[in-house]
């Protein structure tokens, strides 16, 4: 993929990246190919701080993030750190699973599925209604990084014994509900955008254990 750099980050951080997103590439590039197309790989910006992107102005505190409308995948290298010490998940898979959760947005936007999603948003009826859309999206997306996981694990053995479980710890603490219950506020389901950790953990293992993109259809699915 297309690297750009919006402020110098540290090279282990930024080689740490490059590596999974690779990965990322070779796993869908092989899925595209057997459906015969192709896939157009995203373009990874790193920063630091803040940046723009087209989908606005977005500052270290929003995360890593995906923007449909140019194609390319946000990451702030002080998010891993946040990951080690805010949400207390050790290891590096759990950056991976980020990373792979947002290549999975991108799946989804050259696929139609995102605006398909957008336009639900726009004729649903209040602001929960429009939140379990994004909330299927979200779990998508997890399920995507599970197949990502699944064929990383069989083809080029990236994956370490232990690390499965440290991303299923990254997707528990970075759960809707976990994350009210750990700021001292209820837990209210219909505010969700993301999905519970329960909902996050159940998704992504869906795609790990079956590598099957067919088996992510949270849209159609008869529970989350």
């Amino acid at each position: 993929a297309a690297t750009q750099t919006a402020e110098p980050i540290d090279d282990e951080t930024s080689q740490f990246v490059r590596v999974i997103l690779a990965e990322t590439e070779d796993v869908w590039s092989q899925i595209f190919e057997s459906a015969g197309e192709d896939y157009p790989e995203p373009t990874l910006v790193m920063f630091s701080g803040s940046v723009n992107s087209a989908c606005g102005y977005a500052s270290a505190a929003v995360g890593p993030f995906y923007c449909p409308a140019d194609r390319k995948l946000y990451l702030d290298a002080s998010f891993f750190e946040e990951m080690r010490q805010r949400f207390n998940v050790p290891g590096d898979f759990p950056a991976a699973y980020v990373i792979a959760h947002e290549v999975g947005h991108h799946i989804q936007t050259i696929t139609g599925v995102s605006n398909q999603v957008r336009t639900a948003q726009q004729r649903a009826r209040g602001e929960a209604e429009a939140n379990a859309y994004q909330v299927m999206m979200e779990l998508q997306a997890d399920c995507f990084a599970g197949v990502w996981a699944h064929y990383a694990d069989r083809t080029s053995g990236f994956l370490d014994e232990g690390d499965i479980e440290e991303g299923l710890a990254a997707a528990a603490a970075i759960g809707d509900d976990t994350l009210q219950r750990n700021a001292g506020r209820r837990v209210t389901p219909e505010s969700f955008t993301h999905g519970s950790s329960e909902q996050r953990q159940r998704w992504f293992t869906q795609g790990y254990r079956s590598g099957d993109v067919n088996r992510c259809d949270t849209f159609n699915a008869a529970s989350l």
